[in-house]
């Protein structure tokens, strides 16, 4: 949820003698991007990537804007993006570091994305703030906390519930993820903590499944768990080119399963040979295009879902890694 503080500003028309800053306090290290509409130009800037209870100065010195605008989403490493994308204003984006000027007709490698105005207010510094939210209403110790306990539940390590609650089982699952990536407790008051927390976690794992992306797309991933009782199927997450990532597997399923697939900039399967780019098996489980986790597996196309081929992955043995790779 993306949140303000709670008094606005009069009007950002007039020029503000301060740098305007972003402030996570959201459990999930997110990317933003900022566009400023003004004498009916709009142009855009991203990405700018902030930690959880961390600010980040996005404009420095005299702003002067008609509207302010923001679009963020967390990093591939949390799956399907929990921010809500609700803005009504559609402008321009890159997959890299853009600045883009005439943000409302995109051009070749450009794609449009919902951006939601915001109206910042003066922080105590004397700087122009606003702030990214979630419903837990998080303060900057919380949300450290919260994020820290979502890295290790993704990681294979019981820190749940994820509250920003400190206690014993979120310390003791801390500690232990720390030994087994050869980290000392010192990390984790280090300005880098949460950029050295998500590296360890998106390399290969000895206990859990790990998904690595050894091919040039972005890939969008799919689990499934069988307890005994039932299969569950949740997705999806995000593998970018080059990166590995432990899906949250909790407890100690007796099966779980697996489907992946590649995917353009417009979220459309790639093709190679007239095929889907895809990884999975003969294993009919439910899916949908968006966020979804489903606990029923049957008559997934008379309920409105997708039928979708997983393969199973045997975890028997500890850990296993699969790598997709271009046939």
């Amino acid at each position: 949820m993306v949140a303000a503080t709670s008094a606005l500003l009069p009007s950002l028309a007039a020029p503000a003698r301060a740098d305007l800053k972003l402030c996570n306090r959201m459990s999930y290290v997110v990317e933003a991007a900022i566009g400023i509409d003004d004498n009916a130009t709009t142009a855009t800037r991203g990405w700018f990537r902030i930690d959880p209870a961390q600010c980040r100065v996005v404009v420095q010195g005299t702003l002067s804007a008609d509207r302010l605008l923001l679009h963020a989403r967390s990093l591939g490493v949390y799956g399907a993006s929990p921010v809500p994308q609700n803005g009504t204003d559609r402008l321009c984006i890159a997959p890299g570091n853009f600045v883009i000027a005439a943000a409302r007709q995109c051009r070749g490698g450009q794609t449009l994305a919902p951006f939601t105005e915001i109206r910042p207010t003066q922080s105590e510094d004397g700087n122009l703030a606003a702030y990214l939210a979630e419903a837990g209403e998080y303060d900057d110790e919380q949300a450290k906390l919260a994020a820290i306990q979502r890295l290790l539940v993704i990681a294979g390590y019981d820190a749940a519930p994820i509250d920003g609650v400190d206690g014993p089982k979120t310390q003791a699952a801390l500690a232990a993820f720390l030994k087994g990536h050869g980290l000392g407790t010192e990390i984790v008051q280090a300005p880098n903590f949460f950029e050295l927390m998500i590296d360890a976690v998106q390399s290969p794992s000895p206990t859990g499944l790990t998904w690595c992306n050894d091919t040039p797309h972005k890939i969008m991933a799919a689990v499934a768990t069988d307890d005994g009782k039932a299969v569950v199927s949740r997705g999806w997450y995000r593998i970018d080119p080059g990166k590995c990532l432990h899906p949250d597997v909790t407890g100690q399923p007796k099966q779980v399963f697996s489907f992946a697939e590649a995917v353009d900039a417009n979220a459309q399967a790639i093709k190679v040979r007239d095929k889907p780019l895809n990884w999975g098996g003969a294993t009919m489980l439910c899916t949908r295009e968006s966020k979804f986790e489903i606990n029923e597996q049957g008559d997934c196309g008379t309920r409105g879902l997708n039928p979708t081929g997983f393969t199973p992955v045997d975890l028997s043995s500890g850990g296993k890694t699969l790598r997709f790779a271009m046939p």
